[in-house]
């Protein structure tokens, strides 16, 4: 990752520093991930099958959940549940909806006789990668698969682990899913990038999951397309000395109850608010119920960085590329237009990461790991192709074809140079 200007490195220190080792096994999930794959493609269902009994103790009647499984899910729905769900998809829809609508077809004449264009063609089958988690989280179906239809793909599938929560067939359902398959971790990847007796193959696959489905994707990348490798989740708050201690440890161990390896900073430019919310983030985890794993994450991956200015304070900002960045400052519309780099930006203390978790109408499933300096998160766009075409008439050809003509002679390809020059000698009596 690019560093920042020395000169303002120099002025950012640390209050709390993170770990700097990543804790993980890379190679030993590499080889077991490519084991699960080299079996899958090979084996196809019966590798899944083996697969889930080995790694998730279950072996489901059918991998693919059934029309009345579905119903059934549905119905053991808490009303209100479904309420929330509902009203989660409806803002996605619209939000994505309102995005193709800027993403338009292109014709022009260049030159008189050249004819340039692109269209939007919908991805035709995308599968999505829906994680089980310690809980369900119904809103993760909501952000791959919503949008997907809303593109117009026209077979969206979903790959959920035998051992989810049955609301996330519920959540699967009423997002939009064609077909459901009860199939999770490395082995669901697999499927879906070969395809098995049961389980088709897809043209791009989406979707967060663990290590293990993240390198499966990254190892299945080409053939089949992906969204983005996702690491841990990511929050940071760009704030001055207007924000509040409180507020700030509220948002921030909120995303540290994800995961033990989640991580939260605060980027600001004043100490004070900087030594107040180190201690407010201690008090809270007193009574923070699933401080087990928010507190292990703040202990491990918890950063506070002050900075001597504003300039720092952004630069850093925009170095780290945040997955989710919030912005309280005196003036946060004026600070976030001087923003670059991040996943998702909330701007002002009343913008929380958790409503675009949850149901606001933006995506959740965002770029890690400092993606975000080239990278937006999922969204309608991801499910379309801009594919470009073009048509010459003999005016057209007269333009384009002595450039083309001498350059491929400069660069030897006699092949190139005649394919342009048959059409000049001939385009005139071919366009009548």
């Amino acid at each position: 990752m690019p560093d920042i200007d020395p000169a303002l490195r120099e002025q950012i220190h640390h209050l709390k520093a993170p770990r700097t080792d990543d804790g993980g096994d890379t190679q030993r999930i590499a080889e077991t991930v490519k084991e699960v794959l080299d079996a899958v493609r090979s084996r196809g269902d019966e590798a899944v099958r083996h697969y889930s009994k080995l790694f998730d103790k279950m072996d489901p009647e059918s991998i693919e959940v059934t029309a009345q499984e579905r119903a059934a899910a549905l119905a053991a729905l808490d009303p209100q549940t479904r309420r929330d769900t509902e009203f989660a998809i409806e803002r996605v829809r619209a939000f994505a909806q309102a995005q193709l609508a800027t993403i338009l077809p292109l014709e022009l004449e260049a030159l008189p006789g050249l004819h340039l264009g692109h269209r939007v063609i919908p991805i035709q089958r995308v599968g999505a990668y829906v994680p089980g988690g310690r809980y369900p989280l119904l809103s993760a179906p909501v952000m791959t698969l919503v949008p997907a239809k809303v593109a117009g793909c026209e077979e969206v599938i979903a790959c959920l682990p035998p051992t989810a929560h049955p609301a996330m067939i519920a959540g699967c359902h009423l997002a939009g899913a064609d077909r459901i398959f009860r199939v999770g971790g490395a082995q669901a990847i697999a499927a879906m990038a070969y395809g098995t007796q049961t389980i088709p193959a897809v043209d791009k696959i989406v979707g967060p999951g663990n290590a293990y489905v993240n390198e499966a994707k990254r190892q299945v990348f080409g053939p089949v397309g992906i969204d983005q490798l996702a690491g841990p989740s990511e929050i940071f708050i760009v704030a001055d000395e207007t924000a509040d201690p409180e507020m700030i440890a509220t948002d921030l161990l909120a995303q540290a109850e994800h995961d033990v390896r989640t991580r939260v900073g605060l980027i600001t430019t004043s100490r004070a608010l900087g030594e107040a919310t180190l201690k407010e983030v201690d008090r809270q985890l007193a009574t923070l119920s699933t401080a087990p794993v928010a507190g292990r994450a703040w202990a491990d991956f918890g950063e506070i960085a002050i900075c001597a200015s504003e300039e720092a304070m952004l630069a850093y900002s925009d170095h780290i590329a945040a997955e989710h960045l919030q912005v309280h400052t005196h003036d946060p519309h004026a600070t976030a237009a001087k923003l670059r780099n991040y996943g998702s930006l909330f701007i002002g203390p009343l913008a929380s990461v958790v409503y675009s978790d949850k149901c606001c109408g933006t995506n959740h499933t965002l770029p890690t790991m400092g993606a975000g300096r080239y990278t937006g998160g999922l969204w309608v766009g991801s499910f379309v192709k801009i594919c470009t075409h073009q048509w010459l008439d003999a005016r057209g050809v007269a333009a384009v074809a002595p450039p083309a003509i001498r350059q491929s002679a400069s660069e030897g390809l006699e092949g190139h140079r005649r394919a342009a020059a048959f059409r000049l000698e001939n385009a005139p009596r071919s366009t009548d």
